[in-house]
């Protein structure tokens, strides 16, 4: 079947289905990789933030974010056939594929720090859902709290290890770190996260 042929299809489908933006994410990443404009565009609403996030939490520049960002859309145009829901969540795939564009722009540049609330604020939470997004931000006024009581250095550290989910190797090419370094931020500023909400309540039992 063309590309024309499947887009027809698809608009077809979607008059006679659900709204655009209450697909779900594999629905969109085949629109997607279909052509469709308006199921791309509803692609790109719903993960623009994440995509975003993860890219300025790796580069720490907004400009190089937006244009890693695009990259990433592009690159998932262009391989959503090989996209595998058995592997990961259409979001967690996106989040992989952003990452890689990102710790790639940042070998050719020198990392800049980032405020790391302003990281907590765009980088959303690698699990997927309602009840996910509900909890992540019910916590995130305390973990905001617990962020200004660390040094800048291992609140960076934590946020992107945590939210971004970069490994310790990726924050410290993110940073411009040794790895040992880097390890280090991430532990002491998860033993100092733990301590803090424990002592204000806010990690429950």
């Amino acid at each position: 079947m063309s590309l024309t042929a499947t887009a027809a299809v698809t608009c077809d489908v979607r008059r006679t289905g659900p709204p655009v933006d209450q697909l779900n994410d594999e629905a969109l990443l085949a629109g997607l990789g279909a052509g469709d404009p308006d199921l791309t565009a509803a692609f790109v609403r719903r993960f623009a933030s994440k995509v975003y996030g993860v890219a300025l939490a790796v580069l720490g520049d907004p400009a190089a974010a937006e244009d890693v960002a695009q990259m990433a859309f592009e690159r998932a145009w262009r391989h959503s056939s090989s996209y595998d829901p058995r592997r990961a969540t259409v979001g967690t795939w996106l989040a992989a594929i952003t990452r890689n564009l990102a710790i790639d722009a940042a070998r050719v540049r020198r990392p800049c720090p980032v405020d790391p609330e302003t990281l907590l604020g765009v980088v959303a939470p690698t699990r997927e859902g309602t009840e996910a997004r509900a909890v992540a931000g019910e916590a995130a006024a305390d973990l905001r709290a617990a962020l200004r009581r660390l040094p800048p250095e291992q609140a960076r550290a934590v946020v992107l290890a945590g939210l971004a989910g970069l490994s310790a190797s990726q924050v410290a090419a993110a940073e411009g770190i040794p790895i040992g370094t880097a390890k280090t931020r991430i532990r002491s500023a998860l033993t100092r996260l733990r301590r803090i909400l424990a002592d204000s309540g806010g990690d429950g039992d």
